[in-house]
């Protein structure tokens, strides 16, 4: 075997080849870390969302966007008084009628962003029972709950939102009350406000669901009471379905990611591979002496390959270093909330495994090429 210490002289033989392989590397993994880690984030916050204990009622025709749907006010009543078996908290029902609506909000600089408003009563929290208020208290008239990521997913520049600020909404002050988490959910991106506020600012008279919560009841009892009290025009579907078919529909986003992300870093492996080319080419006789004193092919290839495999390793290193220290914990607004980039063990690991893999793939065509040459041909440097 060549020393190791061999390869490693000839990784620094040319220190802008030597440059230009690492963050070549770099690129291509952290490229395909970064499209892992926001697949992943988008999937978690919509997995989190959803409890299977709730049930969702929408208006039929609308099971997927609570946005669109219209149920009628009174659903609300009939169902508390009409299915058995339903969560309680001091013998009231868990059910929440409760209004969705995406719209234009402001700060006193007069900056409008797009933010997901939910009118709610206080009923919402026997629901939503991962909902916990850390900061303030429930909002009152022309007031509102903030959720502890809603400020990223607004996206005022200039503005930290905190209790006590007032935010505008159709030309209507509101004060910020309280602070609510809703740990890893999509709800902790919304602004919580007053149902009847809701309501009479965007000049509605229906909400856009029902949420139960259920105890001995079924799924099944929700949907044979949807099937037959026709008059409501209701569709029952559980929460985490509802979420995972919301996922569903952002799934090409996740898709041009790791589109872009992979030509990205194809062309940067293509020039990589390349480079490989020019380095070991301009070896060609310096490796034709090693197998004319007795180096076999084999292990010549092994020297070349524990080279690519420094350079690259150093590339992946940096790459992920990169990641842990600027970009975990970073969070990314979507369209319907934020969710967090977390480069957790399992990226790490996908991390070296795409470096290793580059390393000994990028290593393959260049080396076959410089050493398959009979020994006297290469030995006249001629490929």
């Amino acid at each position: 075997m060549l020393p190791l210490d061999y390869a490693a002289r000839n990784c620094i033989r040319s220190p802008s080849r030597f440059i230009q392989l690492i963050v070549g590397s770099a690129l291509v993994v952290f490229l395909v870390c970064f499209a892992a880690v926001f697949s992943n984030g988008m999937q978690q916050v919509m997995q989190s969302s959803g409890d299977p204990k709730n049930v969702i009622l929408l208006g039929s025709g609308s099971e997927e966007s609570v946005e669109r749907s219209e149920v009628a006010a009174k659903t609300e009543g009939i169902i508390a008084a009409s299915i058995d078996g339903l969560a309680q908290d001091m013998g009231v029902s868990a059910v929440s009628g409760e209004v969705y609506y995406n719209g234009l909000v402001s700060n006193q600089q007069q900056e409008e962003r797009q933010a997901i408003l939910r009118g709610v009563t206080e009923r919402a929290l026997q629901v939503h029972r991962q909902v916990r208020i850390i900061e303030g208290h429930w909002p009152g008239p022309n007031q509102v709950l903030l959720g502890v990521r809603a400020e990223q997913s607004i996206g005022f520049t200039n503005t930290k939102l905190q209790i006590g600020d007032d935010i505008y909404f159709e030309n209507e002050v509101f004060t910020i009350s309280g602070i609510f988490i809703a740990p890893g959910s999509i709800l902790e991106s919304e602004i919580w406000m007053p149902r009847q506020d809701l309501m009479t600012i965007t000049q509605r008279d229906s909400l856009s669901c029902v949420l139960i919560r259920l105890a001995e009841a079924k799924l099944g009892d929700i949907e044979y009471f949807s099937s037959t009290r026709l008059d409501l025009e209701l569709v029952a579907i559980s929460e985490d379905v509802y979420y995972e078919q919301l996922a569903t529909f952002f799934k090409p986003i996740s898709f041009m990611a790791w589109a872009t992300a992979l030509l990205i870093a194809l062309g940067a492996m293509l020039g990589g591979i390349n480079t490989l080319y020019a380095a070991f080419a301009a070896r060609q006789r310096e490796l034709a002496t090693l197998q004319a004193i007795g180096y076999s092919r084999v292990v010549i290839f092994l020297s070349l390959l524990q080279e690519s495999l420094m350079t690259v390793l150093l590339g992946t290193l940096l790459a992920l270093g990169f990641g842990l220290t600027f970009l975990d914990g970073s969070q990314i607004a979507f369209a319907s909330g934020v969710f967090s980039l977390n480069w957790n063990a399992n990226i790490l690991g996908l991390g070296l495994v795409v470096g290793l893999s580059l390393g000994f793939i990028g290593t393959l065509a260049p080396a076959w090429r410089c050493l398959a040459p009979p020994l006297q041909q290469s030995l006249r440097g001629l490929s």
